[in-house]
């Protein structure tokens, strides 16, 4: 089998590489024996267990506020002096979670055969946060262990608090487009082929073209093919064209295509530009406040990046970093982050400071989403219903012009 491996080379970098292998366990193995850190496997082409986690042998990611809750138990059982491997069996007797409770045995069992708990956490690759191994690692070299989990849960919170406000916002808008889909479905497949038999027999020169557009559509939906209607063959063309979507996102080249148009949407573009540097500056300053060197910090969290086209951007130009030119350079040339974020961090790198003005930085990048957000909301509800409104009260007016008109003629 075909595996593609994303690896940190013993120099520091980040590559991506193909390999052949009889099983994931093995190939792991090699390149672990080879100097390599392993960071993520996948098999190579559709998997189906990759695009339905909730398949037998798919591994979903384990929930962020289950995490974060670990994290927390994690960081006071270390504080309070207890060992880590005793640590570990505490709080895997008190794990109620069945999904995470597996993983936090396995990861013991690692840990408890020598392995560091970076190591442990890194081998199930995109099944937890990115940022949280490498985290880990800082502090293992640095002997803060505790420490760094509790950066990380500082920068947990404020990621979740980020995206649950974003969510927040967007469910009037989705409510709103569920309702007046599902209405216009509704007319559609059960309301207008009602009307079908009382048109037939009109003359089609006597109808109103809008309404032998609706006809035609609800006629085409109703009728079958092979015995099954046609709405239901669309459907399934739907899901087989969602899925494949779904597989060629999770390709380099798909994830990059697609993210790159992300952030081209009008409106809310911006927002997902914003968010994603945001995410970038907050990693980057939670390994680098962990003690992590800059260029290793660098690639691990332009790594963590969620969006493909932010990452593109950015990794490429970390050689300039490795190189010595500044930090601030860097960004610069990456044409991705605004003149103001870049004379903050300019100043943050000349005051020896650069951490913390990351994490304004990434403050700044939040409140301008979160406005820029309400902004658009503002704006989008209002048209939205009106478009709707359009939509269905055209439905509407097919269905009865023809039935005025013919009222008319009677009378």
């Amino acid at each position: 089998m075909e595996y593609v491996c994303r690896l940190g080379t013993p120099e520091g970098r980040v590559v991506e590489q193909r390999h052949d292998a009889v099983d994931e366990g093995s190939l792991r193995r090699e390149l672990e024996h080879r100097g390599f850190h392993v960071f993520e496997i996948r098999r190579r082409g559709l998997d189906l267990a990759r695009l339905l986690p909730g398949l037998p042998g798919g591994r979903k990611r384990v929930a962020a506020r289950r995490f974060l809750i670990f994290n927390q138990e994690l960081a006071a059982l270390l504080r309070s002096g207890l060992p880590l491997l005793q640590a570990l069996d505490l709080m895997l007797e008190r794990m109620e979670d069945d999904a995470f409770r597996p993983l936090l045995g396995e990861i013991r069992d690692r840990v408890k055969s020598g392995a560091d708990l970076s190591d442990a956490f890194a081998a199930y690759g995109d099944t937890f946060p990115r940022l949280y191994a490498p985290t880990l690692k800082a502090g293992e070299r640095s002997g803060e262990l505790e420490g760094v989990v509790r950066r990380f849960i500082r920068y947990q919170r404020l990621m979740l608090d980020a995206r649950r406000r974003a969510v927040s916002a967007l469910v009037y808008p989705a409510v709103l487009i569920g309702l007046s889909v599902a209405m216009i479905l509704v007319l559609t497949f059960f309301v207008v082929p009602k009307f079908s038999a009382f048109f037939e027999g009109m003359d089609d020169a006597e109808m109103p073209v809008i309404t032998r557009v609706v006809l035609g559509v609800a006629g085409f939906t109703s009728r079958e093919l092979v015995l099954v209607p046609n709405w239901v063959w669309l459907l399934a063309a739907a899901v087989a064209g969602a899925l494949a979507l779904r597989g060629w996102a999770r390709t380099p080249r798909g994830a990059e295509t697609l993210d790159r148009a992300k952030l081209r949407l009008p409106l809310i573009g911006e927002v997902l530009h914003r968010f994603s540097l945001s995410e970038f500056c907050r990693a980057l300053a939670t390994l680098l406040n962990g003690g992590m060197p800059l260029v290793p910090a660098l690639e691990i969290a332009a790594g963590a990046v969620g969006n493909a086209s932010i990452r593109a951007g950015l990794a490429p130009r970390i050689q300039m970093v490795r190189e010595g030119k500044p930090f601030h350079a860097m960004l610069d040339d990456s044409g991705v982050f605004p003149a103001m974020a870049i004379d903050m961090v300019k100043v943050g790198e000349a005051t020896g400071s650069l951490d913390e003005m990351l994490g304004n930085v990434s403050d700044l990048f939040d409140e301008q989403a979160e406005t820029r957000l309400q902004r658009i909301l503002t704006l989008v509800e209002p048209i939205m219903l009106v478009f709707m409104g359009l939509i269905i009260g055209l439905l509407l007016v097919s269905i009865y012009l023809p039935l005025f008109r013919a009222m008319g003629s009677v009378s």
